[in-house]
């Protein structure tokens, strides 16, 4: 049966990912031969032929999926997605349609021509398949007469991965009533070619693939003219407090400076919106007080605080904020409602504080008396972006990235030792060094499941947070990829570990940037790491050393620098922080100078 078709406005980010059975947007060559005249663009929602929402007081009003099942208003709402809102997901804005449930929502593809305007690094859509995956290849139009082609993806909305989803709804609705969930939808985004205004967009073909691809919204997305100055991965949803009208006094080390700021705050993971009060930033002085009164935060062009929806970010507005290089610095977020479970980052190797029960908005409190409770998370805070600067370098990785084991409050990660090596210097660009490593994490699998609270906070795969933390920075040059001992340590295979490792590289050289690899450092000792460990990790080590240049750009031998001469299945002494496995603040020091700061710059080989 062919699936009828309807229409929505919605825009999701989800983590584009090189696995099959997930959300993948990737750059295609344009169509061979004379350029065909073009039909005439017209904005989405005069293509909507599709209804995938409807009411819960009459579930039959809306059809997604051609039997009759459909999206609920209230799931929707409860989501803080409601019509027309405008939502936030891995850096593009994203407005919801402005339609009634039971009214058309959505298109399903067939090669509609949609207007869409902007100059950016990628193009993000928010779509849903039915009826299985959805996928096909479509044509970008620029301003300048060019075009390029690219391929998108689109998970089924019932069977699709929760580690990619931009949300994730407890129903399904249909004539008969209503249903246990999940029901999903993704956020894809495919690349544009750099420095190019986008004038329209050609939607894939149907019958490209069984399933039918419904598009809910399309955007542009642009993190350019600014560089992050500190970053940290949304690992887990766990539960908190409960946490009533607080305020969070979160303290982070800048690595570049700048003469504006502005900070991302995300909802990553969530199933309900949360309220942010207020904001502030300020440099720290000592504890928990500000050197001077904190500087206050906006959202949404002044407005004092922003609701954030389930599984989207917000950023506030640039404010003339100087952000000292290589500073403490103290963003405080107050949180007027009840917060019961929270994004974080599980592993801050930082101190932070929280004010008292009841004690309202302290955003503005120079002092520090006001925060009689810490924390060693981070919740809901993702990043400090400066304006202006040469950009951006991610570490992508795992707990030695992370810092476990290094000492809490010095900032002695090995992003931190690079990125002071980066203000330190007078030769090359500044770059911002931001450190996306995640205890735990892995390149293959799933930690996380990526939705629901848990007290796992190993965080998504790499695969499946590779968009959200890499390719959605701001204006990303280079990622230093150093995974995969935990991968070998439970059990995958070296050959699935090389081709995660090679699915990132195409991934992110789609996308134009710089990527490096660096080997995988020794765990003998370790409980877990068994000579069979031992054997996987040295095949992926062979493949990182013998690339020579064809899937990575550059190699870092992380593994030669901590090992033991005498011993090279083994951590060197010296770098060892006892446990065999991570290296403590001498080790991570060593691996920060290790590396030749020209290995990272963008367009070289």
């Amino acid at each position: 049966m062919r699936v009828r078709r309807w229409g929505t406005a919605l825009t999701l980010l989800l983590t584009a990912t090189a696995l099959p059975a997930t959300g993948l947007g990737t750059a295609t060559a344009a169509p061979a031969g004379p350029a065909r005249p073009a039909p005439r663009p017209l904005p989405l929602a005069r293509h909507f032929d599709n209804r995938a929402v409807s009411d819960n007081s009459a579930p039959g009003a809306a059809d997604f999926d051609g039997a009759g099942r459909s999206l609920s208003a209230q799931d929707l709402a409860a989501a803080g997605w409601s019509p027309g809102s405008a939502l936030t997901l891995d850096g593009t804005r994203l407005r919801l349609p402005r339609t009634a449930p039971g009214t058309r929502d959505n298109v399903v593809a067939d090669g509609q021509a949609v207007a869409v305007s902007g100059r950016g690094e990628a193009l993000t859509f928010l779509v849903a398949g039915t009826g299985g995956a959805a996928a096909g290849t479509g044509t970008v139009h620029y301003r300048d007469g060019s075009r390029s082609g690219y391929e998108l993806t689109a998970p089924d909305w019932r069977s699709g991965p929760l580690s990619t989803k931009a949300v994730a709804l407890p129903h399904l609705n249909a004539p008969d009533g209503q249903s246990a969930g999940p029901a999903r939808l993704y956020a894809v985004t495919v690349p544009l070619r750099a420095g190019r205004e986008v004038a329209s967009v050609v939607l894939p073909t149907a019958g490209e693939s069984a399933g039918a691809l419904h598009v809910f919204a399309v955007a542009v997305r642009d993190t350019g003219r600014r560089t992050g100055s500190w970053a940290a991965s949304t690992a887990g949803y766990r539960a908190v407090g409960p946490w009533t009208d607080r305020t969070l006094r979160l303290v982070v080390h800048s690595g570049a400076g700048g003469p504006r700021a502005r900070i991302r705050l995300a909802n990553t993971f969530a199933g309900t919106p949360v309220d942010i009060g207020a904001a502030s930033i300020a440099v720290r002085g000592a504890g928990s007080a500000a050197d001077r009164g904190p500087t206050p935060l906006t959202f949404g062009r002044g407005q004092a605080g922003t609701r954030i929806a389930a599984g989207a970010e917000v950023f506030s507005d640039a404010v003339d904020f100087t952000v000292p290089a290589g500073a403490d610095l103290l963003v405080s977020i107050h949180l007027p409602g009840t917060v019961t479970a929270a994004p974080v980052h599980q592993e801050a190797a930082q101190l932070s504080y929280l004010s008292a029960a009841g004690s309202g908005d302290r955003t503005a409190d120079a002092g520090g008396t006001a925060f009689p409770e810490t924390m060693t998370v981070w919740p809901f805070l993702t990043g400090v972006d400066v304006e202006g600067g040469p950009g951006s370098i991610v570490a992508l990785g795992d707990s030695i990235t992370d810092g476990v084991k290094s000492t809490s409050g010095t900032n002695r990660r090995w992003p931190d030792v690079l990125a002071r090596r980066f203000r330190t210097q007078h030769t090359l660009p500044r770059y911002g060094v931001l450190n996306h490593g995640i205890s735990a994490n892995r390149i293959v699998t799933d930690r996380y499941p990526g939705d629901g609270v848990s007290t796992d906070t190993g965080g998504v795969s790499a695969q499946h947070r590779l968009e959200r933390d890499v390719l959605a920075q701001p204006s990303t040059r280079t990622v230093v990829i150093f995974e995969g001992i935990n991968d070998v340590r439970w059990g995958t295979s070296s050959d699935e570990v090389i081709a995660g490792l090679r699915a990132l590289a195409r991934r992110a050289h789609e996308r134009g940037l710089r990527v490096v690899a660096a080997t995988i450092a020794p765990c003998e000792g370790y409980p877990d790491c068994t000579p069979a460990v031992e054997a996987r990790r040295q095949a992926v080590n062979a493949f990182l050393r013998a690339d020579a240049g064809t899937v990575f750009d550059a190699t870092l031998d992380f593994d030669a620098v901590v090992r033991d001469p005498q011993r090279p299945q083994r951590m060197l002494p010296a770098y060892d922080s006892g446990d065999h496995l991570h290296p403590g603040d001498a080790g991570l020091k060593a691996l920060g100078e290790s590396v030749d700061l020209r290995k990272l710059l963008p367009g070289r080989r």
